[in-house]
């Protein structure tokens, strides 16, 4: 990730409906401001080898100029993006319809929820630079 670039970034599962919708969202709470990455996207791939490591693939991750912010970590500081962000009309984010995951069951809303509220990692890699 470019030192130069000040744009937050979410980082979530591009092949899972749920994710998915749950990343629209964000988009549509922070008017489009966020930077939206998918995890098995080029980016994403680079992100989890530089950065965000073997864990990545097991929450979403919310990544600003110094700290990447995984899972529970993560929501106070979008809370935070979403309050604080300035209007700006959206990109749209591209649903990738080969998702493998029985995503769209009432049961897998359930395991995804309590991913997110399970998994919890913070990884300052200002220091690294």
């Amino acid at each position: 990730m470019s030192t130069k670039e000040k744009t937050t970034t979410i980082v979530y599962d591009n092949q899972c409906y749920l994710c998915v919708k749950f990343a629209k969202m964000i988009e549509f709470l922070t008017r489009g401001n966020l930077t939206m990455i998918g995890h098995y996207s080029e980016f994403g791939v680079k992100l989890r080898k530089t950065i965000l490591g073997e864990s990545a693939l097991d929450m979403f991750w919310l990544i600003d100029e110094k700290i990447a912010y995984g899972g529970r970590s993560a929501l106070l500081p979008l809370l935070k993006v979403i309050i604080t962000t300035n209007r700006r009309k959206s990109n749209g984010i591209k649903v990738d319809e080969k998702c493998r995951h029985e995503c769209r069951t009432v049961k897998a809303v359930f395991i995804r929820s309590a991913s997110l509220f399970s998994n919890s990692k913070k990884i300052d890699y200002s220091k690294s630079k």
